[in-house]
């Protein structure tokens, strides 16, 4: 097979599109036969032609069974190219092992969104997305990029752009904010909780990029050793998203991502911070009833991703963005019609282990998680453009 791809190697990298190259690499990633770090490798060239240079070497390289495979990508992604390169692999037409949540009956071909969804329907441990709630997903996106007194965050701008178009492919409007104060943050948060869609919405992510530090993201105006630091509390958020805040979201997965540093020592000292307190609740008094009266878990349906690990920095890349958001967007192109929430993350995480820069360790955290059911977002259910 490798002798195949190697004499039709010029005609490939001509012929083949940008498109049909980011299909492939996502095969070939699946398929194992390459990695994380080798995918970016390909990415990184800055032409499409040095791209698909890089990728055909690469299979080849690797021998007859990752240019099998790859050449039964091909034919399915792209079966007119494939056939104008004499190209043909015969396990290549086999259909594809359906993913976990495939409808019964549907015999070996995977299933559509609309069918992994009806499947999720009568699932009591999948939080409840409709066609109607999924219309009015909305999300909100604030990014800091210049500062009074500290660093400009060069890449910001490519975070800014990547996570809009995850959103949006998400089915999610983004409300966007740029360079805000601390009170600005919590005030964008505040009237964002008043958004008409909120009422009817399945869900909301709520998107904060910045520099911080622990427990806090800092505001544009942030200076060391101001008496009144510009700051904006992490905790903010689970209180304004909360019951008593924002009863229209009771019940309803909020998915938190900020990407700041938490501190300024490197991801490879091993940090913990201290326990949030939370004030105390009295019970309700014995033998008491009311009308309409009911009692919520104060934090519940949380799912945030900080970039980083307590104390510890987040890094990004002066031109391509922040690793968190790189990934991010890598893992939901690749997996969010099949796995929930709680499992992109965990191969987020898994993503910055596989990392074999040992100069740049990070690892983010899921801290405060109170999901109570598996959240599914079943990307392009329903098209939001219409």
């Amino acid at each position: 097979m490798k002798e195949k791809l190697s004499q039709v190697r010029c005609q490939f990298i001509e012929q083949v599109s940008s498109v049909n190259i980011t299909q492939l690499l996502d095969g070939l990633l699946k398929d194992r036969v390459f990695n994380y770090e080798e995918k970016d490798s390909v990415m990184e060239d800055h032409t499409k032609r040095a791209r698909a240079r890089s990728l055909l070497d690469m299979v080849i390289s690797k021998g007859n069974s990752a240019s099998e495979k790859m050449i039964g990508h091909l034919e399915r992604i792209d079966p007119i190219l494939c056939s104008d390169l004499g190209l043909s692999c015969n396990q290549s037409a086999q259909p594809a092992t359906p993913p976990p949540g495939a409808l019964s009956g549907s015999g070996t071909a995977a299933c559509t969104v609309e069918e992994f969804w009806k499947a999720k329907q009568s699932d009591s441990s999948v939080y409840s997305v409709t066609k109607a709630s999924y219309r009015s997903r909305v999300a909100l996106l604030i990014t800091n990029i210049e500062f009074s007194h500290e660093a400009r965050r060069n890449g910001a701008e490519k975070d800014e752009e990547k996570m809009e178009k995850l959103l949006k492919n998400l089915g999610y409007e983004v409300v966007r904010h740029r360079n805000c104060t601390g009170q600005e943050i919590n005030n964008a948060l505040t009237d964002f909780t008043d958004h008409p869609k909120l009422k009817e919405t399945d869900s909301v992510v709520v998107v904060i990029m910045s520099h911080g530090k622990l427990g806090a993201v800092l505001g544009v105006n942030w200076k060391d050793g101001d008496d009144d630091p510009d700051e904006f509390p992490i905790n903010n958020i689970f209180t304004l998203l909360g019951p008593e805040k924002c009863p229209k979201l009771v019940n309803k997965p909020k998915v938190i991502i900020i990407q700041a540093c938490r501190g300024g020592q490197k991801g490879s000292v091993l940090c913990s911070d201290a326990p949030n307190q939370a004030d105390a609740v009295p019970p309700p008094e014995e033998g008491f009833e009311g009308d309409n009266l009911r009692f919520v878990h104060k934090e519940k349906d949380f799912i945030p991703l900080l970039s980083c690990t307590p104390d510890a920095v987040s890094y990004r890349h002066r031109e391509q963005g922040s690793l968190l958001i790189q990934y991010m967007a890598d893992i939901f192109e690749a997996h969010s019609d099949r796995d929930h929430i709680y499992e992109l993350f965990r191969k987020v995480l898994q993503r910055f282990e596989d990392r074999e820069v040992r100069n740049c360790l990070q690892m983010p955290t899921m801290d405060r998680l109170t999901l109570t059911k598996h959240f599914y977002l079943f990307p392009g259910l329903v098209d939001t453009n219409q």
